[in-house]
């Protein structure tokens, strides 16, 4: 049974069109992640799927059910999401932000209930940050406050938790440990991941599904052996890839690349090998 998907769905501000008819499925119990260039849609996408900004046409629909037509208090206890820039929460314990996540199940005077301090005892203590939980959120490293914004969403208890760059300035190290934690609550827990990355090597190792967008478009979208494929790449980053294995999980990874010159859909388009010009690089 598909639970997520968007129909036809257009996305934009104003006049500009940022996503335009666009329909894909997101599966269940899996890690998702979203690819593409800068201002593909790819964020846009998730905020419209999250119904943090309107769509102008077609629907997302969860469960059945078109979400705009929803209580926002119901969808809040189906899907969190945990934005590229969070809210500032200076000032705050991380015990205060984590408790956050239980709005959704809060009534009357909004007061938390005994069940409310065990999910969130549970949330910190999944995440590694129960020691963090008297002190205050700009005392901690940039991966252990990424760490207590997943917590803050796990509290919320949704089966479905969506993360827009997670790994965004944070060290190599802090990244790995960010990755693995969502890697760990999809296998142990069986949560939907749906994520926003722009390493593709990492992409590769953590997704079990990927999503490449261009244009607001889908180019591919399947596992990582289909999308992390030198014609995919070429279309979507406008490079030429270099594809090899990774040697501990025998995933594609993206060895190098060269930036492609000229009309990359001109098959004449010979991409330069000058390291003078600074075109050819890592896959990152």
């Amino acid at each position: 049974m598909v639970r997520l998907y968007t129909d036809q769905l257009s996305i934009g501000y104003g006049e500009r069109l940022i996503v335009n008819n666009l329909s894909v499925t997101i599966p269940d119990k899996k890690i998702t992640t979203i690819i593409g260039s800068n201002g593909c849609g790819k964020s846009t996408l998730l905020k419209a799927i999250t119904r943090i900004i309107p769509h102008q046409s077609g629907s997302v629909v969860l469960d059945g059910e078109d979400i705009s037509k929803g209580s926002t208090k119901i969808l809040a206890t189906k899907m969190a999401i945990l934005p590229q820039t969070p809210e500032s929460a200076n000032g705050l314990t991380v015990g205060e932000l984590v408790s956050y996540g239980r709005f959704p199940y809060q009534k009357g005077f909004g007061r938390l209930t005994q069940r409310d301090y065990e999910v969130i005892d549970w949330a910190l203590e999944v995440t590694g940050t129960k020691d963090f939980k008297y002190r205050h959120i700009d005392s901690l490293s940039g991966g252990q406050r990424q760490r207590v914004w997943i917590a803050m969403a796990l509290a919320q208890e949704t089966e479905i938790i969506f993360l827009d760059e997670p790994t965004t300035y944070l060290d190599l190290a802090h990244q790995l440990e960010v990755l693995e934690l969502l890697q760990k609550l999809n296998v142990e827990q069986e949560r939907t991941i749906v994520m926003v990355l722009h390493d593709l090597n990492q992409a590769a190792r953590f997704a079990d599904y990927i999503i490449a967008l261009k244009e607001g478009e889908i180019v591919k979208a399947g596992d990582c052996e289909e999308v992390i494929h030198h014609d995919v790449l070429k279309e979507v980053f406008h490079i030429d890839a270099e594809i090899g294995r990774d040697p501990r999980t025998n995933k594609p990874m993206c060895v190098t690349y060269n930036l492609l010159r000229g009309d990359y859909t001109n098959e004449k388009a010979i991409p330069t090998n000058h390291a003078t010009d600074g075109a050819s690089r890592k896959c990152v």
